[in-house]
Formats: C-alpha cells, sequence, structure tokens
C-alpha cells in the first residue's frame, strides 16, 4: 500500500480515537481528583487486633468485608444497617470505627460513642460527650475520654463522671490543644499515660501574644473576630506541661529550663509511666535539650541528649519506645545530614545508631510485637519515593517495599503481615500482602480511572542546581495531542518552601489533575522542587536559611534555562504560579527577576517575614534585628518598580496563616508606584480556598494566564 494513504489512514485513526474520548472539565479536575477519578483500593483497611485477619469498606462505608491474611477470599461481616437496628443510630458510613478488640469495635455519632460486638451482633453505648467538646482523645483502653471546652480541659471517667482538670478564667490560658501553631510535628495536645494513670496536656500562655482582627462580613455591621498571631520578633506565647494525677486530682506543671518562651516539644511517656520526655527547644531554634521528668512530681530528672546547629535544629518526633516492658527509645535526628533513627537509654547512652542512610527517614509506622523490629517509611536513594524499611534493634535493615512509587504500609500487630498500598507513574494503585518473608500477595490492581479520557503525560526529569552539582527533580506535563514540532507557552507551578515536595512517584507524579486539564488547553506545565523543598536532607533544605527566595529563585531560573532550551518551548510565553511559599516566590520571581515571566498569579503569598508567625519564620529567617540584611532582600515590595509583567495576587480575607495585611500592603506599594495590577479576594475563606469556590478559584488563576501569556 502506498505509503502516504497509510500514513493518511493512521491519521484518520487517530482523530476516531480522539473523538472517541471524553474531555475532562475543569470543575471535574478540581473536584473530582480524589473522588470519581480515585483509584480503588481496600478503603478503610484495618487489622482486626489480635488476629491475622483484616477488614475494609465497600459500597461508599457502608458495608464492612472481612478476610484471613492467609485466605484471598473477602466476605461480607456486617453492613452500616446491622450496626443502625442494633444500636438504634443513624449513621451515614463506617468512617472513624475502631477496633476494640478481636470481636468489637467503637463507633460515634454526634458525640455519642457505642460499642458493637459482631459475635453477638450487639451493643451498647459507652459515652456521650458535651455538645461543646473538641480535640476528643480516648485513652488506651478507651475508657476516658479527654477533651476540651474553650479553654480549659476535662475528662469523662469510666463512670460517665465529668471532671475538669483546668479552670482557667482566663481566656488566653489555653490548655489541651496544639501549641506553637502545630510546628514541631505538633498536632495535638493530650496525652493519656500507657495505663491511664495520668493525663499529660500542652498549655500555653498566650496572654501577651498580639491580637491580630479579622473581618467577618456575614454580620450586620461586619465584626472584628480577634486571633492570637505571634509575629517574628514580637512577643510569643508561653508553653508549660501539665501532668494531671487521675487519683489524686492534683496537677504538676512542667516549664522551659531556659527562657518562659521556649518550645516544648515532642511529649512522650515511658511504657512504665514513671517518666515524661520532652523536647526543650530554645526560641532561636538552634539549641535543643531531651529533657527527663519524674510523671508524679514534675521534677526535672536529667538531659538525655543534646543537639545544636548554627542554622536550626527541629525536632519532629517524639520518643519511640519500641518494648513495653524497656524505657530504652528511638530518636530521630538530623545530625549526620540525613534524618536517621537512634537507639538510646533513657540515661543518654547511645545503645545503637539504627539506620545511617543517605537518605530521609520519615516515620516509624510500628513494631512487631516483641518490640525487635521497627517499621518505618523512608524516601529510598530516589527521594521522589516512599518506602517501607524495617530494622531491628542490632541495626539490620530490610526494605519490605518491592516496588519504586508512593507506599502506604500497615503491618499486623505481630510484624508477620504488611498491607502495602501504592502507587507510581505507571499504576493508580495496587494492594500486596505481604508475609513475614515478605513474599508478597496481590489483593487488587485499580483499573485506571482516565481511560477513555484525553489526558497528557508527565516526563519526569533532573536538571543541575544553580550550585552547578546538585540534581534537582522537574516534572513537564504535555497535552495529549503534543507536538514536538509546535511552540507551546509554559505554566510554571511553583512552591519552592521547606516540608513540601511537588514531584513524587506516584501517579500523575504529585500533579493537580488541573495541571493536566490546562495542558490541554495548549499549555506545557512544569514544576521543579528546587533546593529548600523537601526530603532531600538537611543540606539541601538548610541552604535558604537566612535569605529566603535567593537560592530558590536561581535553581527556578535554572528550570527556565532547561525550558527555553527545549526546541517546542515558546520562551516569550512563560507564566508562573505558586500559593503560600508559591506565592512568595511567584511575587519575588516577578519583581525581582522582572525579564523571566510575561504573567504570573500569586496566591495568599509572605510578601513581608516580619509579619509572618514566630515560630516557621524565626528558623528560616531569625529575626529583624538578628538578621537586618536578609529580612530587606526578601521584602518583596521593595522591588515593586520593577514589574513589567501582568500580575493578579489573590487572598482569603479570613487567612489566618499569611494574614490579608501581606498581600494589602503590597497593592498599596503598587498604588504608590503607579504600577497597574490585579486584586481579587476570596471574602471569609482562610489560607486555602475550598470547598466549589474552588473551581472558581483556579478558573480565575487559569483564566488570566491563558488570556494575558499571549
Amino acid at each position: 500500500m502506498n505509503q502516504k494513504i497509510i500514513l493518511f489512514l493512521s491519521f484518520l485513526l487517530t482523530l476516531s480515537l480522539q473523538a472517541q474520548k471524553k474531555k475532562i472539565t475543569l470543575e471535574e479536575a478540581v473536584l473530582q481528583q480524589g473522588r470519581a477519578f480515585r483509584a480503588d483500593g481496600l478503603t478503610g483497611f484495618q487489622w482486626i487486633p489480635n488476629t491475622n485477619k483484616y477488614v475494609f469498606y465497600t459500597d461508599a462505608w457502608t458495608k464492612m468485608k472481612s478476610a484471613s491474611s492467609s485466605n484471598d477470599a473477602a466476605t461480607e461481616l456486617i453492613t452500616l444497617t446491622d450496626i443502625n437496628t442494633a444500636l438504634g443510630t443513624k449513621l451515614k458510613n463506617f468512617f472513624g470505627l475502631q477496633w476494640l478488640d478481636a470481636t468489637s469495635f467503637m463507633v460515634s455519632e454526634n458525640g455519642t460513642y457505642y460499642s458493637y460486638n459482631v459475635t453477638t451482633q450487639s451493643g451498647k453505648k459507652i459515652l456521650k460527650s458535651p455538645e461543646n467538646a473538641e480535640n476528643t482523645t480516648f485513652d488506651g483502653n478507651k475508657q476516658n475520654l479527654a477533651f476540651t471546652e474553650g479553654n480549659n480541659l476535662y475528662f469523662i471517667n469510666g463512670k460517665g463522671e465529668k471532671i475538669a482538670v483546668t479552670n482557667e478564667t482566663n481566656k488566653g490560658i489555653v490548655s489541651g490543644q496544639s501549641i506553637a501553631r502545630n510546628e514541631f510535628g505538633i498536632s495535638g495536645g493530650i496525652f493519656w499515660s500507657p495505663k491511664s494513670n495520668y493525663l499529660a496536656f500542652y498549655q500555653k500562655d498566650e496572654t501577651e501574644v498580639a491580637d491580630y482582627p479579622l473581618l467577618d462580613i456575614t454580620q450586620t455591621p461586619g465584626q472584628l473576630v480577634n486571633i492570637k498571631y505571634p509575629m517574628i520578633g514580637q512577643k510569643s506565647e508561653k508553653p508549660r506541661v501539665g501532668i494531671y494525677n487521675v487519683a489524686t486530682g492534683k496537677t504538676v506543671f512542667i516549664t522551659p529550663r531556659g527562657n518562659p518562651d521556649d518550645y516544648l516539644t515532642n511529649l512522650s511517656w515511658t511504657p512504665d509511666e514513671k517518666y515524661v520526655l520532652v523536647a526543650e527547644l530554645n526560641r532561636g531554634q538552634n539549641d535543643m535539650n531531651l529533657n527527663l521528668y519524674e510523671a508524679n512530681t514534675g521534677v526535672f530528672v536529667r538531659t538525655i541528649l543534646n543537639e545544636k546547629n548554627q542554622r536550626w535544629v527541629e525536632p519532629e518526633h517524639e520518643a519511640f519506645f519500641p518494648n513495653a516492658k524497656s524505657n530504652n527509645f528511638v530518636w530521630f535526628s538530623e545530625k549526620s545530614g540525613f534524618q536517621n533513627l537512634y537507639y538510646y537509654t533513657l540515661e543518654g547512652k547511645l545503645i545503637k545508631q539504627l539506620t545511617n542512610n543517605a537518605f530521609v527517614t520519615r516515620d516509624i509506622i510500628g513494631t512487631n510485637t516483641a518490640g525487635t523490629e521497627i517499621y518505618f517509611k523512608a524516601t529510598g536513594p530516589n527521594p521522589t519515593n516512599m518506602l517501607v524499611y524495617k530494622v531491628d534493634l542490632k541495626g539490620k535493615q530490610t526494605l519490605i517495599t518491592k516496588d519504586p512509587g508512593v507506599h502506604n504500609v500497615i503491618p499486623s500487630a505481630d510484624g508477620n503481615w504488611f498491607f502495602d498500598e501504592f502507587s507510581n507513574h505507571d499504576t493508580p494503585s495496587k494492594s500486596v500482602l505481604y508475609d513475614k518473608n515478605l513474599k508478597a500477595k496481590t489483593l487488587l490492581v485499580s483499573p485506571n480511572k482516565y481511560d477513555g479520557y484525553e489526558i497528557g503525560t508527565a516526563d519526569i526529569k533532573t536538571i543541575k542546581a544553580a550550585d552547578g552539582t546538585t540534581d534537582l527533580y522537574t516534572r513537564l506535563i504535555k497535552p495529549s495531542n503534543f507536538d514536538p514540532t509546535k511552540k507551546y507557552p509554559v505554566l510554571v507551578y511553583v512552591y519552592g518552601g521547606p516540608h513540601a515536595q511537588m514531584i513524587t512517584n506516584s501517579y500523575l507524579d504529585g500533579a493537580n489533575l488541573w495541571m493536566y486539564w490546562m495542558a490541554e488547553q495548549g499549555y506545557l506545565v512544569f514544576t521543579v522542587d528546587n533546593r529548600g523543598s523537601d526530603n532531600r536532607g538537611f543540606a539541601f533544605e538548610s541552604i535558604i536559611h537566612g535569605n529566603l527566595a535567593a537560592n530558590e529563585m536561581d535553581d527556578q531560573l535554572k528550570g527556565v534555562e532547561y525550558l527555553k532550551s527545549l526546541p517546542y518551548v515558546d520562551g516569550n510565553r512563560l507564566a508562573v504560579h505558586g500559593w503560600s511559599y508559591g506565592g512568595f516566590m511567584t511575587t519575588s520571581l516577578m519583581l525581582r527577576k522582572p525579564d523571566t515571566f510575561k504573567v504570573g498569579v500569586a496566591g495568599g503569598p509572605v510578601i513581608d517575614w516580619r509579619w509572618y508567625e514566630v515560630m516557621y519564620g524565626e528558623r528560616y529567617m531569625d529575626t529583624p534585628a538578628e538578621n537586618p540584611k536578609g529580612f530587606e532582600e526578601t521584602t518583596v515590595y521593595n522591588y515593586v518598580k520593577n514589574l513589567k509583567g501582568k500580575l493578579l495576587l489573590i487572598h482569603g480575607t479570613s487567612d489566618d496563616v499569611v494574614v490579608e495585611q501581606h498581600n494589602l500592603s503590597l497593592v498599596k506599594k503598587f498604588v504608590e508606584a503607579g504600577k497597574q495590577v490585579d486584586y481579587f479576594p476570596y471574602p471569609m475563606h482562610k489560607h486555602n480556598v475550598t470547598g466549589k469556590d474552588r473551581v472558581h478559584l483556579i478558573q480565575k488563576v487559569l483564566n488570566y494566564v491563558i488570556d494575558n501569556n499571549k
């Protein structure tokens, strides 16, 4: 057959296939990535305690299925209708269910907790929490429920009695809640002891912290809502740790041994309940002591270990006790340059450095029953992965997960089985069960929910950072009908700050689905994880210290240099967008590198680090008194005269993370300089625009880029 005819028929076939495929709408791209397009898995997987059986849920969390680890067949164990009939409840799903033992579990409805026995098919009410209860936290036996009401801490005991742990009339003294604005790995403020004889809690005195006004426009007239917001270099909260003795009803307090506004973090109990470990970090965040206190008296016993670093020390994990019969513990440390695990005695003697990896350890996810093996997440040599390893107390390390990708592993209590659900660049989701010899059995492989849709591809590569030696990961999303002979405009999506990694070896490579929608509009969408971002070790991340955006911008420009080297990139039509730290990067790039991007859209940007919170900001920038040059160079509004491209600024008017003062101050400077910019507020939204309004936000961002990047 004539070659031209073959090519023509092939072209017609391609057009026919494309015509049959559906287009993803922008609304679907924003709202359905984790819903309709979510890969299939064993939803809500849990091991049943003291067994090798597991459960998961189907039919929108309304049916529970069970299977044995040694048997492939899963059978229906119970339905939501069965539970509601037995308990007289109107539960809509099994979400939040917690197993109590091998035959019973706990569910809750509107603050009332019930137990249900799957053998007898009967249940009963356990207790009811008050209507205004927040931060609810059960003890290990699910007998006592601690909670906060307002600024005070209470608990309900097994007899149903409500007991006040604190009774502070000063609203500035807050107990039982997160402190330090959730930095240092803090996610809560209530800590039951292992045998429930004590209740430890964080307390913060915010009396001297400045009030910051947010406007509530839903009231007539509008009302100011004050929040406590400690800004860099100003007065901060003063922390304490309270330890309440359940038997005596008495509380003892631990205060910082240094300055009153030092940080008390990463609280943990020894298995014997005799001691509490607390990491105390100086306000400068470069000197950390792990201190030991008597639980009954609150008396300081000793400093177990100390860590110092000229840039920063950032404890994010409490001491981990692998064996319930021993006070020897595991501590996370970055002192080797990468986060590793160290095994210590309570006296501070290093028994063994358990891991010595040149990659990042993220979290401990469990141990075996004997406490001789520890299971943990780590990136492995490729930092875009998240793998799971085990290590014994002699330092023998074994990789559990066999496939590259981002893994979520749940070990059985005895460590004989590991449930693994993962995705990678080529795999939407795969559910696997490993036995103790790490022999794998596939339970489920998800179909690709994007089959039948027009969706492009992502190329993952590395380029050199501005230092000429460090590898940076890049992601370039191309449209489904990509033509290498064409010239494409590019949207660069940037975050660039610490504690975030944009590119991962997961399905869609860590990208938002709206980026693939944007590619279908005839764009390339590009991201580079610059130095300063997460999961690359201390040297990589801490290069930003004292002068935020400097090295990050240089690396982003290396990304631009790479883009312009590609024959299918239109180097005159580059746009940049980011949110939060990415908004700071976007405004910095638009004003400090004004010849690079034609269009910028910055959401919730930090503009002047003096207006950001103490805990995060002083770690990376110190204080204005200590680092005046750094603050001067990083303040975005100092560069407004340089603006050349089109710039849209966006902010939630109730943002309590990056307060709107940042963006409004930048607008004011633009007005004073006679520079035209665009500004769009999202009334009553906080730092992130969520819900259905997010569709409006993404449409606003992408339309602005498309309309102005011509």
